[in-house]
């Protein structure tokens, strides 16, 4: 992608111009940003998606007897409310999961790392519908898809939230700004400014979301995947003591065995392969709630028309290293710059793989036998 080449999606900012100016800083408006867009999936679709196990939704309703109320999908049909009601709202996570024209949409954002891209999120509400004035704590891009929705936004500094309530809303809610989005039009917010979506009669919006992993659960993950390598790498050495005095306090815990314990820890710590195979793995690591489909018969080569990443698949890399769905391989030479251009295009044409070693085709077929990968494409 040229970073310096002026989008409409952008408000014919160049990518380097939004990043400098305005990623993780203030919000965006862009109108038009996709002219003349269309949904792809109509009301009918979306709730066929919700209905599916494999698909997170979750229906929020207002303005009833009961006040909000919150609900996790799937939603067969007779669980949703008629269309025709007011103040209620249908969001599908990962949509483009499961469509190839979303998972498309969402290659157009890929100006920013694919680490960082999460899913496409659709909201579709009935007039008057929405989730509440809140806030969020990842960046996200709002593309109005059908209809009208308002939108007011603000630098919010009280967080406070309205207590026993299903959903986050903020108690005292300060706007600063307003605005009316139609069809092709596109909002960014940064992370924490507080925001309230009302639909004006019948709307979707399609919610460009991104990840943002927290300190302390991405050391968890990675701490728990640089386990068990660690240990090999650091072998059987055994704690010794020969130098161990008598003690009177039999339950105090001697200082050399502590040592040798941090000594243990920071020699795994040190290892800075070993990090980035967690790290690599874990933002590739596939949602519990995504499934790939195997091909019907086992594939014994590839044919010759090309592979691409099937849109399910997570596949980044770092300097050394390959990654593709929790999996790691090192990699270095030509079949490095093979598999680093198939992360970044999620496609190698029929003249690219042939100069893919041998060992390098093996490990794609096997990809392609598991569902990652899609052969003569």
């Amino acid at each position: 992608m040229n970073t310096d080449q002026a989008l409409p999606l952008l408000g014919n900012l160049s990518p380097d111009q939004f990043m400098r100016r305005h990623w993780q800083r203030k919000p965006l408006l862009v109108r038009q940003a996709i002219p003349g867009f269309q949904p792809f999936l109509d009301r009918r679709e979306l709730a066929a998606l919700a209905e599916r196990e494999d698909v997170e939704s979750r229906l929020i309703t207002s303005g009833t007897a009961k006040g909000w109320t919150f609900a996790k999908g799937p939603f067969p049909k007779s669980k949703l409310p008629a269309w025709k009601q007011a103040q209620w709202t249908l969001l599908v996570q990962g949509v483009d999961l499961h469509d190839e024209r979303v998972h498309a949409l969402m290659q157009q954002f890929r100006f920013i790392p694919d680490a960082r891209l999460d899913d496409v999120m659709i909201s579709y509400a009935s007039d008057g519908g929405g989730v509440g004035p809140h806030f969020d704590s990842y960046d996200v891009f709002l593309l109005q898809a059908h209809g009208q929705r308002r939108w007011r936004i603000g630098r919010q500094k009280d967080r406070t939230l309205l207590p026993d309530m299903p959903v986050r809303i903020l108690a005292d809610f300060q706007p600063e700004e307003e605005f009316v989005l139609n069809p092709g039009d596109m909002l960014y917010l940064p992370p924490g400014w507080a925001h309230d979506g009302v639909a004006v009669g019948e709307c979707m919006t399609y919610s460009i979301g991104f990840r943002v992993p927290q300190k302390g659960d991405l050391a968890r993950e990675l701490l728990l995947r640089m386990a068990e390598p660690a240990a090999d790498a650091l072998g059987e050495s055994l704690y010794k003591d020969a130098g161990q005095p008598a003690v009177a306090q039999g339950a105090e815990i001697p200082d050399a065995m502590q040592q040798f314990a941090f000594g243990a820890v920071q020699a795994a710590l040190l290892d800075a392969d070993n990090i980035a195979c967690a790290l690599g793995e874990y933002l590739t690591e596939p949602k519990a709630n995504v499934w790939f489909d195997a091909p019907e018969l086992e594939p014994t080569e590839l044919q010759t028309g090309g592979v691409r990443l099937d849109r399910r698949t997570r596949m980044l890399y770092d300097t050394h290293h390959i990654f593709i769905n929790g999996e790691s391989y090192r990699a270095a030479g030509k079949d490095a710059r093979l598999m680093r251009q198939l992360a970044d295009d999620r496609a190698l044409d029929a003249k690219a793989v042939a100069r893919a070693s041998e060992a390098a085709r093996e490990l794609m077929l096997s990809w392609v036998d598991a569902g990652w990968l899609l052969d003569g494409q």
